[in-house]
């Protein structure tokens, strides 16, 4: 479609004259100012072409397919939704691609995801149920009819044919001769699906696919679930009364899972199934097929202590153990791994905890590929015969790209970094192109440049707005545990001034607040322009340190978690003197509303109040392999589930009306994640204990309270921290 100029979009360098008045609103009409900016970024095998979803503007969560030629540094505009309108199933989103973008964590429009041939030559999207196919070279794209709505469309490594899933049966579509050929289908059984990830695979093992092409394009390696034994569970918005609960298959700690299969599926008819010891090992955990060797996957025990990466014979459908995975706490995969190098050897990531090292490094058939010093987060890609990967290297809150080299015969670990600004990096490359995508404290949003070569070539635009603040936080490590945490202070600050503590919190694993970041830091310089020191704390249990700091918290949640905050916040006080310990607020959203009303239950003593969104009030009502990980079996875990529910501390009876403290809860009331009964129980044992609570019902929102109502209750909440502070 050619070129497209540079615009200026509307919002961008807009100020706020009331900052803690226009924020909010600001911040929900631009989606926390993430519309606009380059996301999805892929990079062709041949290094030729960088894909990437864009939408139009600030204001626009409408995503658009863009693609960048690397030869000439220009944009090209491949798919506007706004312009493909012969969609036959507009407004007909099927159910399984909400959900799927659900566990995406998709708040935006559009083009929600899309998938490329491995040379980068077409992509295969879904609009509105639509299959959609453009043509990366030319830039034509156009629908194609199918047989239902399509979720998951993915191209065959020849770019001749589209996989997709409708109605829960899996079909491949000849883009050439147009003959829709159905490989797998249950009739008449809504229980199963073929080619979709079940709700475990993608919400906690971050398997977000369940069909992989052959390197030739000749057969499918599909997932078969079958959640009939999965108990059903019934989500209802009550602001909805005349709309009958909808039943979703949950898996809740303690019950069974889905049951998950593998099966080889041939163009032709030919159908083969995969074998592995499925009772012993439950969890598909990631699947690989690349032209080197067969299909690799990892699959894992119940609770996660045992693994092994199997090879798969595609011809037999017979599988040999290639590696072992154990932990006594859990087995932690790195993400991007297993697959083979280019010389047949398994690159594999895991743990080195011996010979006093503590350190998540790659291997390759045993081999250590990476220093002990090295962090390694994920495998993103290829540079030629070597690999890109993410990893930190001492300082958590910043995260940098490295080539790794792979040579089978070199003597030393070769590992070089290609990143060097502070911040946090993330990388996509494909051939000698280089994607980097770059955040840090010094700018906002996240800037994607592109190198081939080792040579910058362009940058990939963004029409983001930009934010009214620019934070500075104080990143320091507290204790004996160097506990990685921050501080923001009102913009106007003037030292001496005693300030009430906001501790705006997640604490849980898997997941970092403490960044070297921005955009971490812009909704909390809100908060802190409000009349806070707003404090931030990575406990142990958060990644990138070690993995004995990330699995000390095993069957130990409750007691590791907030003394690790309760320690920091204490030792940032000796080192922060405007920090005002007897008002002191804590606030959090999911496992981070788990630990906010913790730690006003727990330590009515240190915090004041709290605000808890969608909290896991009681780990029974949870998922199977996020609970059972860190838990253990509820039948063999005694009383841990007991000592780490919310609900038994709500309901002890109140001995001191000053060691009561209020909090106010939120749910959205169609969370399929975090159900809302979570909330409505823990409302319940604070009633019945006399505790003052309130509480925040979201009609027609689910985890991510979407469509700015999580900015648009900013303002509720900072009246509550005022009135109880």
């Amino acid at each position: 479609m050619g070129e497209v100029p540079v615009t200026r979009p509307t919002l961008r360098g807009r100020t706020c004259d009331d900052r803690g008045v226009e924020y909010p609103e600001l911040a929900a009409r631009t989606n926390g100012f993430t519309a606009g900016q380059p996301r999805a970024v892929s990079v062709s095998s041949d290094g030729a072409r960088v894909i990437f979803l864009r939408s139009a503007g600030p204001e626009d969560t409408t995503d658009q397919l863009w693609v960048f030629d690397v030869g000439t540094a220009t944009e090209r505009l491949l798919g506007d939704p706004a312009a493909l309108s012969a969609n036959p199933y507009e407004g007909d989103v099927p159910a399984a691609e909400r959900a799927l973008r659900e566990r995406l964590r998709l708040s935006a429009s559009g083009i929600g995801s899309y998938a490329t041939d491995p040379a980068g030559r077409i992509a295969a999207f879904a609009l509105g149920g639509t299959l959609m196919v453009a043509d990366l070279v030319t830039g034509e794209a156009a629908p194609h009819p199918t047989a239902g709505p399509v979720v998951d469309p993915r191209p065959d490594p020849t770019g001749r044919r589209v996989g997709y899933v409708s109605h829960g049966a899996l079909h491949a579509l000849d883009l050439i001769s147009g003959e829709d050929a159905l490989l797998a289908a249950e009739a008449n059984n809504d229980d199963v699906t073929w080619g979709l990830a079940e709700f475990i695979g993608a919400e906690e093992f971050g398997r977000f696919r369940g069909y992989w092409w052959s390197p030739d394009g000749t057969t499918v390696l599909a997932a078969r679930v079958d959640n009939s034994r999965v108990q059903r569970w019934h989500l209802h918005d009550p602001a909805l009364p005349a709309e009958p609960p909808r039943a979703v298959a949950y898996p809740a700690a303690g019950t069974p899972n889905a049951e998950v299969t593998l099966h080889l599926l041939d163009l032709d008819g030919g159908w083969v199934d995969v074998h592995w010891d499925r009772e012993t090992y439950p969890y598909l955990v990631s699947v690989s097929w690349s032209d080197v060797g067969g299909p690799l996957v990892t699959v894992l025990r119940r609770l996660q202590q045992h693994g092994l990466v199997l090879a798969v014979d595609p011809r037999t459908g017979e599988t040999q153990v290639h590696a072992e995975l154990a932990d006594p706490r859990w087995v932690e995969p790195v993400s991007g791994s297993p697959c083979y190098l280019s010389d047949g050897r398994v690159l594999i990531g895991g743990e080195l905890a011996h010979d006093g090292y503590d350190a998540r490094c790659l291997f390759a058939d045993g081999g250590l590929l990476t220093p002990a010093s090295l962090y390694v987060r994920r495998v993103c890609g290829r540079l030629g015969p070597d690999l890109l990967v993410e990893a930190t290297e001492g300082e958590p809150s910043e995260q940098h790209l490295y080539r790794v080299e792979t040579r089978s015969a070199a003597a030393t670990v070769e590992v070089h970094r290609l990143t060097s600004d502070p911040g946090w990096h993330v990388g996509h490359s494909g051939g000698e192109t280089l994607a980097v995508g770059a955040l840090s404290l010094d700018r906002s949003g996240t800037q994607w440049t592109v190198y081939s070569g080792g040579t910058e070539v362009g940058r990939l635009r963004s029409t983001a707005a930009t934010p009214p603040y620019a934070p500075r936080p104080a990143l320091e490590r507290v204790t004996d545990r160097r506990l990685p945490t921050g501080v923001l202070y009102p913009t106007t600050h003037v030292a001496g001034r005693r300030l009430p503590v906001l501790v705006d919190i997640y604490g849980g694993p898997g997941h970092q607040e403490v960044v070297a970041a921005r955009a971490h830091w812009l909704e909390r310089q809100w908060w802190a322009d409000a009349g806070f020191a707003v404090v931030v704390i990575d406990n142990r249990g958060t990644p990138g340190v070690a993995p004995s700091f990330e699995k000390v918290i095993h069957r130990r949640l409750a007691d590791i978690i907030l003394t690790d905050q309760v320690d920091a916040l204490e030792a940032l006080a000796d080192k922060h003197s405007d920090l005002d310990l007897t008002r002191v607020a804590i606030r959090g959203w999911s496992f981070g509303g788990w630990l906010a009303a913790l730690g006003v239950l727990r330590r009515p003593d240190i915090y004041r109040c709290a605000i808890a969104g969608a909290p896991v009030t009681d780990w029974t009502l949870y998922d199977t392999a996020y609970t059972e990980r860190y838990l253990g079996w509820p039948g063999d875990a005694g009383d841990i589930y007991a000592h780490n529910s919310l609900l038994e501390a709500a309901a002890e009876p109140v001995l001191a009306h000053d060691d009561v403290r209020p909090i106010l809860v939120i749910h959205g009331m169609v969370d399929d994640n975090v159900v809302s009964a979570h909330s409505m129980r823990l409302s319940a044992a604070l009633l019945g204990a006399g505790r003052p609570h309130s509480m925040i019902p979201l009609t027609g929102a689910t985890h991510m309270a979407a469509g700015g109502q999580a900015q648009r209750l900013l303002r509720l909440e900072l009246d509550f921290l005022r009135h109880n502070l």
